[in-house]
């Protein structure tokens, strides 16, 4: 693959998946300009809809999972170019995105509904700030390299990338994991709460925190006791206020 075609290759993979993470907030948030959402599409009795979003939910944990891992990716990259791999991960997880929304099937159940309107501008608020978490941890820790832009852009010119570095900007100094956090705030934070939605909460929770636990493991591998010191001072998704001793 030419260094060109390459970086196109990255640019239409990034703009798939920019399309695909608004039309994500749209459904999730049952927004009423979105023609399919969590609440909103396909009939189907609940126990055939809940048989087919379980499925989905798995189909998509599974591409994240495996093609997240060292072992993976070092298979992978005799395949595809190294400077290719994450915009083929980034297109390969939009894609599995993509399937989920459309071919959700919802439960219109109700687990919760707030009717007080200053407690649903809370839930809103979450939502947002969910969201906005979740973009503010991606450009923490470098956007365009976690997209797979950088890469492919150091390609073209030539360039080699640096070695990653140890880090904790802002957010990562209070927990290790903000990008998940934000996550959690954008799926449970709902005035109203059908089984369906839950469903798609609870399924895509506990695909993080599994994912969690192979992402540090591959983080101590990278960056060592730096990674280790950190872990025992840092919290995984809620800020320790009392750090453990070196």
């Amino acid at each position: 693959m030419s260094r060109t075609l390459t970086l196109l290759f990255s640019i239409v993979a990034y703009a798939i998946f920019f399309a695909t993470f608004l039309c994500l907030i749209a459904f999730v948030g049952d927004l009423s300009f979105a023609p399919i959402t969590v609440d909103r599409g396909p009939a189907a009795s609940s126990t055939t809809a809940a048989v087919i979003d379980v499925a989905l939910i798995a189909l998509f944990g599974l591409q994240h999972s495996v093609m997240a891992r060292q072992g993976f990716k070092r298979w992978w990259t005799r395949v595809i170019p190294w400077t290719a791999e994450r915009s083929v991960y980034v297109l390969m997880a939009s894609a599995a995105l993509i399937i989920l929304m459309t071919l959700w099937r919802p439960i219109d159940s109700v687990v919760w509904s707030i009717s007080a309107p200053l407690a649903a501008d809370i839930l809103w608020a979450l939502f947002w700030i969910g969201w906005l978490t979740v973009l503010l941890s991606t450009f923490l820790i470098n956007h365009f390299e976690l997209f797979g832009l950088q890469q492919a852009w150091f390609h073209f010119l030539g360039r080699k990338s640096e070695p990653p570095k140890f880090r904790q900007p802002l957010l990562y100094k209070w927990v290790r994991h903000p990008l998940y956090l934000g996550f959690f705030f954008a799926f449970w934070a709902a005035p109203e709460m059908t089984a369906g939605h839950l469903l798609l909460a609870g399924g895509l929770s506990v695909f993080m925190l599994i994912a969690i636990r192979y992402e540090e493991r591959d983080l101590v591998t990278l960056f060592g006791q730096d990674y280790e010191n950190y872990r025992a001072n840092v919290g995984m998704l809620t800020p320790r206020f009392r750090r453990r001793s070196a």
